[in-house]
């Protein structure tokens, strides 16, 4: 038996394909199979799962390029993800502060007597930076200044050490506010700057609310049944006034601050059995005769609107809730 030689590369006969195991060296005779160990190459279908897999790396990359390309020719900067340094933090301006401290100024300089002149420039200098020459600041020592009240209408922050604090007063009978420079700093505070008087605020007319359908006959059964619940409402009584309150409802009363004098109208519009009512109440406040008058009468007599929520059970109306009321009376 010839040898066959281990460089030729020519196709082999069946003699050698059937029942030949490379791994194993010898032939199972008599089978003309190959013994199968596991999966393997499949032919022409694994060539072309090869391409397509090529094609898919190639379509990638041209992707990759042109995007590339369009960048640099767009001058593109691809977006940063590095967060942005934290902005330095300042310090606020303390609005609190400077607020009750405008207003304990606002004591002593809108006071100004002839009389207490000594007193005012004494009071004045903790508000002041030590050597100001003007001690009364820019009070010419003549005339009187009368404060009835004040409080707070804004702050407007400059800085974190400036502030414009406005106040809205009442001074010799008139309204007006008063522009206070407030300095701050090191936990303490100054006035830095001579005030300004300012104009009071200007009246604002609300317009007048869209008319509606009133209910009469709701109205006619009201004006019978509030003056016993404001009656109550006044002297707070809450075993009595429990009985015209609806289940749930909490009120609490005016305790005998005041007297019921009388219902003067009522507005009730139409609807189901929750209702939104405006109710005019005049109330009687006991207080001393005016100085010069004689003691007969000692009783003043003020004029108050409500907006009264009530709901219709068992054929009686209830108050749900009570509370002053935005519009006058007469509208609901």
């Amino acid at each position: 038996m010839v040898r066959r030689s281990t460089v030729d590369r020519s196709p082999q006969p069946d003699l050698y394909g059937a029942g030949y195991d490379p791994g194993a060296g010898n032939q199972q005779a008599g089978t003309g199979k190959r013994p199968r160990s596991g999966p393997g190459w499949r032919g022409a279908g694994g060539r072309w799962l090869v391409w397509t897999f090529r094609l898919v790396v190639w379509a990638v990359l041209l992707i990759v390029g042109y995007r590339g390309v369009m960048a640099i020719v767009l001058n593109e900067t691809p977006p940063s993800h590095t967060p942005p340094a934290p902005a330095a933090s300042t310090p606020g301006f303390p609005v609190q502060g400077a607020s009750a401290y405008a207003l304990q100024f606002g004591q002593v300089y809108l006071n100004a007597s002839p009389r207490t002149a000594g007193q005012r420039q004494s009071e004045l200098a903790p508000f002041l930076p030590p050597g100001t020459p003007d001690q009364q600041l820019g009070w010419n020592g003549g005339g009187l200044l009368i404060l009835q009240s004040e409080q707070v209408a804004g702050v407007q922050v400059q800085d974190a050490k400036h502030a414009l604090v406005t106040l809205l007063a009442r001074v010799n009978g008139k309204m007006m506010e008063l522009g206070v420079p407030v300095y701050a700093a090191a936990g303490g505070f100054g006035i830095s700057g001579e005030p300004a008087w300012l104009p009071a605020p200007k009246l604002a007319v609300a317009p007048a609310p869209p008319s509606v359908n009133t209910d009469n006959a709701a109205q006619s059964e009201l004006m019978g049944q509030l003056p016993a619940f404001f009656t109550a409402y006044a002297s707070g009584d809450q075993s009595t006034l429990g009985r015209f309150l609806a289940p749930g409802t909490s009120v609490t009363g005016l305790g005998g601050s005041v007297l019921f004098s009388s219902v003067t109208g009522v507005t009730a519009p139409v609807g189901g059995t929750v209702r939104h009512i405006v109710a005019t109440v005049v109330w009687e406040i006991p207080g001393a005769a005016a100085k010069g008058t004689r003691a007969v009468n000692t009783t003043a007599n003020l004029e108050m609107t409500y907006a009264l929520t009530i709901v219709r059970q068992h054929g009686t109306w209830y108050v749900q809730s009570i509370a002053p009321s935005t519009q006058a009376g007469g509208q609901p």
